[in-house]
């Protein structure tokens, strides 16, 4: 009978079942350790226009609420890029995120891991109503390339507007993994850029996040 259920189990695995994929985010299951990267502030962060090097708009459309726990991306009529101020190599980054809109086409937005300063250089998860993969423009060979295609089967998992997201982007020496509301979608195993900065984009539409957690490992 034990032998039986442990075939059940790996079919399940086999065929992709809801129950078999869905797990906890690390977070919930290893709460200890976690360094909460909001500030009410936001000393700790910089805008760096996209493209790299083009002018910023005087007005920022970032804010964070009067209790410091969410920060709101009023970001009609921007693209940039907000950027934790601190060089990360290994950790596991979690953020939760929800749009604000009604036009359910084409909204976007994204959170970066191991970005350059200047934001040249960009690993983006993907924010918005396509969600679950890797993208941006990398080093490979020394170069500057696209990165390869990295999605797995089932990497939709996004949510309806107005609810909240939850990603868990883990870095460890060449591999980068996104998790997405309980499942991981993207994995990217031959990363060369070491570390770098971790951030949030502003790319036309109203967006909040909150719990924008860091857990460094070695």
């Amino acid at each position: 009978m034990q032998f039986r259920w442990g075939i059940l189990a790996l079919v399940a695995l086999a065929c992709g079942s809801a129950k078999a994929q869905d797990q906890k985010s690390v977070l919930e299951t290893d709460p200890k350790g976690w360094v909460d990267l909001l500030d009410k502030d936001l000393k700790n962060w910089n805008r760096v226009s996209i493209p790299p090097k083009s002018k910023l708009k005087e007005k920022s459309p970032w804010s964070v609420t009067e209790d410091g726990k969410t920060l709101i991306c009023d970001g009609i009529g921007y693209h940039e890029m907000l950027l934790f101020q601190r060089d990360i190599a290994d950790g596991i980054f979690h953020v939760e995120w929800r749009f604000k809109v009604s036009d359910k086409k084409g909204y976007n937005s994204g959170v970066y891991v191991r970005n350059s300063a200047d934001g040249a250089i960009w690993h983006q998860a993907q924010v918005g109503n396509s969600v679950g993969f890797l993208f941006g423009s990398t080093l490979i060979d020394g170069k500057k390339a696209s990165i390869p295609t990295n999605k797995l089967p089932g990497a939709n998992r996004a949510k309806p507007i107005g609810e909240w997201n939850t990603y868990e982007i883990t870095t460890r020496g060449k591999n980068i993994t996104l998790w997405v509301n309980g499942a991981v979608t993207a994995e990217w195993k031959s990363c060369e850029v070491p570390s770098g900065y971790f951030g949030l984009e502003a790319e036309g539409y109203w967006i909040e996040f909150k719990n924008i957690k860091l857990k460094e490992t070695k």
